[in-house]
């Protein structure tokens, strides 16, 4: 058999990893031209960052040779190594390596770095790139093509409870020049989509500054300050809550909870990996007790007067009609959902 059959079989398993969500990387273990041992990625399914396909190959062959030195072996595998991959391999003292499309984000055999070509090693593994590189590339790029296309398809899908904001109801808003992000895929949201202001002053800000507006206001009631935190080179971050701005809005009032508001936070902040957080926040919104989730991560609260908040211009921007109102109505002032969370 030739390279070419080889990489054949490891495209295969490739596209086995892939019919289960995994990214489509396949790799085999060859001794004296006959596979003795194959691999696929499975970080997903076995819940382990470990599991590319290289390393489910060697630990299948150092299992059918009872030998962790693979010694005259060599291993095919759809993707260049990355560097876990190719320190393995140097370990398992194969002979030759032996891959399809390269990396460029994390390729360590000659794309980002090369470990293979390091003179002071004491085992040098040769290693032979570009075999079958196109249609190796081909399957990766459209399993990524297929997997952002999903991922655009959800963020812009609306739940039938729902409602959305037309764009065209925040055109001319002045003083609100920020460009809009949005979440779609946090466990607590199902599906809804939320609408969030990511902002840096400087490169490597020290403080991530975390704004939540009051009850009758959204991200756009922090026009003036965010400036103010940006131009001291701190990141600001202001999601709009389910119901609230540019965010979609469940139609029915009990819908809004407090504490389900701070379940999807929670996991906002876990999602971005904030840190050095400086919780900006109003008397209502402190209800939400961010803190008490992941005290770790804050470094203090910053209240703000109620009054800061008051309706002004662009506040109703977000409510073209009652249905798009659902949360104001549930925590105004005299509704059962306030009136609960105020004796709480």
């Amino acid at each position: 058999m030739t390279d070419s059959d080889f990489m054949h079989a490891a495209l295969a398993l490739a596209r086995e990893a892939q019919s289960e969500g995994e990214v489509p990387v396949g790799a085999v273990v060859v001794k004296d031209g006959v596979v003795i041992a194959t691999g696929r990625n499975a970080p997903i399914s076995a819940k382990d960052p470990s599991a590319h396909a290289e390393i489910v190959a060697l630990r299948a062959a150092a299992k059918a040779l009872g030998n962790y030195r693979l010694e005259g072996c060599e291993l095919f595998v759809t993707l260049e190594p990355c560097a876990m991959c190719a320190g393995a391999m140097l370990h398992s003292r194969l002979q030759r390596v032996v891959y399809g499309a390269g990396d460029p984000k994390t390729g360590a055999a000659g794309s980002v770095l090369n470990l293979f070509s390091q003179p002071e090693l004491n085992h040098q593994t040769r290693v032979q790139g570009n075999v079958l590189a196109e249609e190796c590339g081909a399957l990766l790029q459209r399993f990524f093509r297929g997997k952002r296309e999903t991922s655009k398809a959800s963020a812009s899908a609306l739940r039938e409870d729902a409602l959305r904001t037309p764009d065209a109801r925040f055109k001319d808003l002045t003083d609100y020049p920020w460009q809009p992000h949005y979440l779609s895929d946090l466990p607590s949201l199902a599906g809804l989509r939320l609408h969030y202001l990511d902002e840096a002053g400087s490169a490597n800000p020290t403080l991530t500054y975390l704004c939540l507006h009051g009850p009758a206001s959204w991200s756009y009631g922090f026009r003036e300050q965010i400036p103010v935190w940006l131009q001291a080179g701190h990141r600001v971050l202001a999601p709009d809550l389910i119901g609230f701005g540019k965010s979609d809005k469940p139609k029915k009032e009990e819908f809004h909870r407090l504490d389900w508001h701070r379940d999807v936070l929670s996991e906002f902040v876990r999602r971005l990996d904030l840190r050095q957080i400086v919780l900006v926040t109003t008397p209502w919104s402190a209800l939400l007790d961010l803190r008490a989730t992941a005290a770790e991560r804050y470094l203090r609260i910053e209240l703000m007067a109620a009054a800061q908040f008051l309706a002004g211009a662009g506040d109703d921007a977000p409510y073209p009609d009652r249905g798009h109102r659902a949360a104001l109505r549930a925590f105004a002032a005299d509704s059962p959902v306030a009136m609960r969370y105020s004796q709480a």
